[in-house]
């Protein structure tokens, strides 16, 4: 068996070693690619076919969409993903192109976020990571989705590693490039976790004076500043400043404060997507036994690092993890999986690097090697199910509101029009309507009389679910009923006089 295999001995790297030659850079991309590759594939075969966009999604691409009008886009959101999105949502509408162009961008994102570490911990272990990483379902799921934490987890393992490249070789220059142009894009994403990124790396780079760089800190600073300068911008402009934009955002999030959520987040491995509030029974564990296991694996691959000379990268690793992982565990009243993608990023490195010395353990031990071997496979054969199943869950979404939006289409909502009520955001979407809320909500845009004097001026429509009455406002307006949400009961629109059928 070759040496540099993953259950070959690890030993120490320095962290900045002679340039590697051409030869070397191909076998370490002989090593990385393919993890990435089937990242992509998993994606177009498991998440990509047929699956719609969620709330959120619909939210931010429809800032760029070109045949639907923006979204109200609240006080915590961030433009970054929309931008992203924006090279195919602005020339088409098709979901599948959008979804086949950020599974592509995802799995490159992930091959350069391990690129950037091969001179920080040996490739195999890299391999094994981005496995453990990328085998996640909602690694899987929001691969190819709308939404910014994904890339935020991918900022965060590049930014971490360039920033100890930085701090290791003055000159490096395109380390100290990297570690800034990540963390600005960590906050075009998601500013708040960037500020969480930011922290542990400028306290690392400061309190370590053998290897202090004084152009570290400032580099991650000004990169932290130029990625929140669009929301920071935005928050002056239509928010009425920034701490006003951030107690909106706080109320939005359901206050921020002391909120142990461990609970919901387990819970919500059982292919949750948003678990709020998550009083849901923990009726399958065996989802949840991974996420068990990960402080054993991270405790482990500490102790595995201190033994074979790795333990700084390691433990920058690990510390930028739980530092963004922190505020969504203790802070956050409730759970969705997509808020900790980036600490399971940087913690699939030490959880790797202790399955590697496990399997290096087991040499000679078919059994204990065999079983390691099957407890992964099981593992990674489950999130497979759960990425289908919540696949699954939107191609049926999908098919819904393609139905509802027809409905209102026979009914006379048409564009130019404008939808409210339950779901409004997505049905408005499908419909080429624009979606508008009532003030109250955290979703709120305009008045009860403005919505009221839009309706007299173009087709519009309240949803409501079940047997709910309609709103004051629209209490005179044509009842009709629609099909629901799978297993929902069937909702209502209330049209207004101005929404006259076809025919």
């Amino acid at each position: 068996m070759a040496r540099d295999s993953v259950t070959a001995p690890l030993p120490g790297r320095a962290l900045h070693p002679p340039p590697a030659v051409p030869a070397a850079r191909r076998r370490d991309l002989a090593r990385l690619a393919p993890v990435a590759a089937a990242y992509a594939l998993v994606q177009l075969l498991l998440a990509v076919p047929g699956t719609g966009l969620g709330w959120d999604e619909t939210v931010y691409v429809s800032q760029v969409a070109r045949d639907a009008p923006a979204a109200f886009f609240s006080a915590p959101r961030a433009r970054g993903i929309s931008w992203l999105a924006a090279p195919v949502a602005a020339y088409t509408s098709s979901v599948l192109a959008l979804r086949v162009h950020l599974a592509l961008l995802s799995a490159a994102a992930l091959l350069l976020a391990l690129w950037v570490w091969r001179r920080l911990l040996p490739v195999p272990v890299l391999a094994l990571a981005g496995l453990l990483f990328a085998g996640l379902w909602p690694t899987l799921t929001y691969g190819p989705q709308a939404m910014p934490n994904l890339w935020v987890a991918f900022a965060a393992l590049t930014a971490v590693g360039c920033s100890l490249r930085a701090a290791a070789d003055r000159r490096d220059l395109r380390a100290l490039a990297g570690a800034g142009v990540a963390v600005a894009f960590a906050a075009l994403m998601r500013p708040a976790d960037a500020f969480w990124l930011v922290l542990p790396l400028v306290c690392a780079a400061l309190a370590v004076p053998g290897r202090r760089r004084p152009a570290l800190p400032a580099v991650l600073a000004a990169g932290a500043l130029a990625g929140w300068a669009p929301w920071l911008v935005e928050a002056q402009l239509d928010h009425g400043g920034v701490p006003a934009r951030l107690h909106r955002a706080a109320e939005i999030q359901g206050g921020i404060g002391w909120h142990p959520a461990f609970g919901d987040h387990l819970r919500a491995l059982a292919g949750r997507t948003l678990c709020r509030p998550c009083d849901v029974p923990w009726d399958q564990p065996v989802t949840g036994l991974w996420w068990l296991a990960l402080p054993l694996l991270t405790a482990g691959g500490l102790a595995a690092a201190y033994r074979t000379g790795l333990l700084r990268p390691v433990l920058a690793a690990t510390a930028a993890g739980l530092s963004l992982a922190a505020p969504y565990l203790l802070m956050v009243g409730y759970a969705a999986p997509r808020f900790l993608l980036p600490a399971y990023a940087l913690l699939a490195l030490p959880a790797a690097l202790c399955l590697a010395r496990l399997l290096r353990a087991t040499r000679g031990r078919p059994a204990a090697r065999g079983l390691l071997c099957l407890a992964l496979a099981g593992h990674l054969a489950l999130q497979l199910l759960l990425t289908a199943e919540v696949a699954d869950r939107s191609r049926a979404a999908r098919t819904a509101f393609a139905a509802v939006a027809a409905e209102l289409h026979r009914q006379g909502v048409r564009p130019p029009c404008v939808v409210s009520g339950v779901e409004a955001v997505r049905v408005a979407y499908r419909a080429g309507c624009a979606s508008r809320q009532v003030y109250g909500g955290h979703d709120g845009s305009i008045s009860a009389a403005g919505l009221a004097a839009l309706a007299a001026r173009q087709p519009a429509a309240v949803l409501v679910a079940g047997g709910a009455a309609a709103p004051p406002w629209a209490r005179g307006w044509r009842p009709h009923p629609l099909p629901g949400l799978p297993g929902e009961r069937p909702w209502r629109a209330y049209l207004a006089p101005s929404a006259r059928p076809a025919g």
